[in-house]
């Protein structure tokens, strides 16, 4: 219930995450980087069920960006197999938890064994009605809107469209995450404050939340600090305070 008297925002229903600091909590450890990822994945369980109890729609895990080709390729390799070994393992599991999983990124450069295994995984989660799991693998917000611009330019030239028919809307339409709502809330952990070319288009009017924390220490703790850091923010979408405070009275009623 919204508390007129200190305006607050309920729950997130898209929440987006930058999973930073699997290497260096591998490296306080004096473990391999590899080890610091393979805790990364037990942390991604948690949030994921943290996401399904509180009734969160929506959760946007940035796993592997367009510009992390730059890293050794022993890591970006280990990378990879650990992304097949999550979705043979966590599929299942995702599916009978009644999640859906959907993968946004340009896949052509992934091997076509990952391909192929992350299109079974969507396949036999598309029909679930609960939580929707979007895994970033080779995703860059910069790759999104080319992508998308050359979708409508492709309908420009085709005589399906013309220029002035180019909206926000119609952009959006061709976006990596149509169909669901925009991130409420960005997190990212490890200490950076920084959205490194993560979600350019639709972290427009999403609120930051940046934590010390690495994410394989990121726990339900951590993140009911940055939901209830969420529920005191006012939300004005280029409104004035006091016009939103006197949506909410009449809304109240």
């Amino acid at each position: 219930m919204t508390d007129n008297s200190n305006p607050k925002t309920s729950l997130p229903r898209h929440v987006a995450i930058i999973m930073d600091g699997n290497g260096r909590w591998a490296k306080k450890r004096f473990l391999p980087r590899i080890a610091g990822h393979k805790a990364g994945v037990e942390a991604v369980r948690g949030v994921v069920r943290a996401c399904a109890r509180r009734g969160i729609e929506a959760l946007t895990l940035f796993a592997f960006s367009t510009e992390n080709w730059r890293r050794p390729k022993s890591e970006v390799g280990l990378l990879m197999e650990l992304f097949m070994m999550a979705l043979e393992r966590e599929t299942l599991r995702l599916h009978e938890g009644n999640v859906r999983l959907k993968v946004i990124g340009e896949r052509g450069a992934l091997s076509q064994k990952l391909q192929d295994r992350i299109a079974e995984a969507e396949a036999l989660t598309a029909a679930n009605t609960g939580l929707t799991v979007v895994v970033a693998a080779n995703y860059g917000g910069r790759w999104d809107i080319t992508q998308a611009a050359q979708a409508v330019a492709r309908k420009v030239v085709a005589a399906e469209l013309q220029p002035a028919q180019i909206t926000e809307d119609l952009l959006a339409q061709h976006m990596s995450l149509h169909g669901l709502p925009e991130p409420d809330l960005f997190i990212r952990t490890g200490g950076e404050e920084r959205i490194s070319n993560f979600l350019l288009w639709q972290l427009a009017y999403t609120e930051f939340y940046f934590t010390e924390t690495l994410w394989p220490d990121f726990d339900e703790r951590v993140f009911e600090d940055a939901l209830n850091s969420f529920t005191t923010r006012q939300r004005r979408f280029g409104r004035t305070g006091d016009q939103v405070e006197e949506e909410q009275q009449r809304e109240a009623g």
